[in-house]
């Protein structure tokens, strides 16, 4: 059995959205998945009671009176704020009586508690934020997507090292390749921390580097075609995420206004979803020790549902306990 707590008061729009995407989540997945609600026991009830067919064997709800709420400062708030729901589903992981978190709530809080209570591997510094883009070749994972703005160049090859077990594990990529994204692929390229990122990664073991990326080549490389893992501070990180789903939303806007008749097409809703944050599910929280997801305030119940699909996936794959087998590896050898 896999159980998923759920910040059920988290999104802008809870607990509708979180609700309704959980019962989506049921219904796409096995038995073998459970969900706890974490949040007011009546506002979740009181959604529940809009979806009798769920299956509320599957379902079981965590009273958390409190909710931490977007405008909040993340560590003062968590500190605050102990029988939050984010707080009290996070610790259900912590004590052993659930396998994963999901929230849409404050991304600062979330990272700021999940470190708090779940605590992170040795060897990282601070946990990471990674998101799939998607190209016509498959996604790559971007990391970090802006939960650390500035980053020192060992923590930029902890990215890389975590973002590869991530893309091996979820998406089934034997040897992931590494890009370090900058201003150019020449070595002298960049600033004082890519390119001590650069010198750092080329001499670091288990990994498949292939040197610097500019941005054009997020999408796919001239010459090493589709690159598995991106690396590079939040606050690049976040700055491409937010351009790349407004080049989306630009792109249907113009079929809306020149060609509104393409819409009908079955071939380009298949476009439109390739295209759609939502069928990726949410963001992992990579560093620590425990699984967390991340989502959008904003998140519709596609997008939940395929968040907690991602939250079981990482569950089953037992990325943490490869994390931390690969984070060791790692310290083994730089001491050898």
């Amino acid at each position: 059995m896999i159980r998923v707590a759920v910040d059920a008061m988290g999104g802008d729009h809870a607990p509708r959205v979180e609700i309704e995407g959980v019962a989506e989540a049921l219904r796409a997945r096995p038995d073998s998945l459970h969900v706890q609600l974490v949040g007011r026991p009546e506002a979740i009830e009181a959604e529940l009671a809009r979806h009798p067919p769920i299956d509320r064997s599957r379902i079981e709800v965590h009273p958390a009176p409190d909710v931490i709420g977007m405008a909040e400062k993340p560590l003062a708030a968590v500190r605050r704020k102990p029988q939050s729901s984010l707080v009290v589903g996070l610790r259900l992981q912590a004590e052993g009586k659930s396998d994963a978190f999901l929230s849409a709530g404050n991304t600062g809080a979330v990272l700021a508690a999940s470190t708090m209570i779940l605590g992170l591997h040795d060897g990282v510094g601070r946990a990471t934020v990674g998101t799939l883009f998607p190209t016509a070749e498959g996604p790559v994972f971007v990391l970090d997507a802006g939960a650390n703005i500035d980053c020192s160049p060992r923590e930029l090859v902890n990215f890389a090292y975590l973002g590869t077990v991530y893309m091996r594990d979820l998406h089934g990529r034997p040897n992931p390749s590494v890009g370090l994204l900058n201003v150019g692929e020449e070595e002298e390229k960049g600033n004082a921390v890519a390119k001590e990122a650069h010198r750092l990664l080329r001499q670091a073991t288990g990994l498949n580097y292939i040197g610097n990326v500019e941005g054009r080549d997020i999408l796919g490389h001239p010459r090493h075609g589709r690159i598995d893992v991106i690396v590079c501070d939040g606050f690049v990180g976040n700055i491409v995420l937010k351009f790349y789903e407004s080049a989306a939303r630009l792109l249907v806007g113009i079929v809306k206004r020149e060609a509104p008749e393409v819409l009908a097409r079955e071939d380009f809703g298949r476009v439109l979803r390739f295209l759609d944050y939502s069928e990726y599910g949410g963001a992992p929280l990579l560093g620590v020790k425990g699984v967390t997801v991340m989502c959008h305030g904003s998140s519709s119940p596609n997008a939940i549902k395929n968040a907690i699909r991602v939250a079981a996936q990482a569950v089953e794959s037992q990325l943490d306990v490869h994390i931390g087998a690969q984070l060791a590896q790692r310290a083994a050898a730089t001491s050898a």
